[in-house]
């Protein structure tokens, strides 16, 4: 598989999580605080090399890669630098329509915990917020209504390429090596 190939099957992906999501959220009918952001400047926020590809080739294509990679090796936060809290888009993302998988299913998934039951994960403030929604989503996921788990979209983007599913980094890192893996990938076809 080309790396193009991978980007597009990557792009189904959060494409079929995005229909997943919205058929959620329509019948959940939870939803993040507007102006929150809070999970967005969590310092331990994981995620593989693969989920950043798409925004790898983006950069690439703007010939941003290189400017990127330079910001990306000489910043020390924690915080993504993706992170733009002055952003009038969604959420606090400078470019949300890359963002990646952890992003994309906080708050609004599930996780099947020790027991093989289906269990919402979703933040304190949601929980907090809005504790009879959270409930009902509970009764809901028992019943049987649709949500999507977090697993099963891990395991797709596992299926498009193990390496670089393999282990998880810190944010900034994986976004790092996602555009070090496309500049790899085009200087030798260049």
């Amino acid at each position: 598989m080309t790396l193009e190939e991978k980007v597009l099957a990557i792009e189904r992906v959060y494409d079929d999580l995005n229909k997943k999501m919205a058929a959620f959220q329509g019948w959940a009918a939870i939803h993040c605080l507007p102006g929150c952001g809070k999970c967005c400047f969590k310092p331990d926020i994981e995620a593989t090399t693969l989920e950043f590809l798409p925004y790898a080739l983006h950069l690439y294509q703007l010939n941003q890669a290189e400017i990127w990679l330079q910001k990306l090796q000489e910043s020390s936060s924690s915080i993504c630098l993706l992170l733009d809290p002055q952003s009038t888009g969604a959420g606090f993302c400078s470019s949300y329509v890359h963002r990646p998988l952890i992003c994309r299913l906080f708050g609004f998934s599930a996780r099947k915990n020790k027991y093989g039951k289906t269990e919402l994960v979703t933040c304190q403030v949601i929980k907090s917020d809005q504790p009879e929604r959270v409930e009902a989503v509970g009764m809901g996921i028992d019943s049987g209504e649709s949500i999507p788990v977090m697993n099963r979209f891990y395991m797709q983007l596992h299926a498009i390429d193990f390496e670089l599913t393999r282990e998880f980094f810190p944010i900034n890192e994986a976004m790092k090596r996602a555009i070090e893996v496309i500049l790899h990938y085009y200087a030798y076809r260049s």
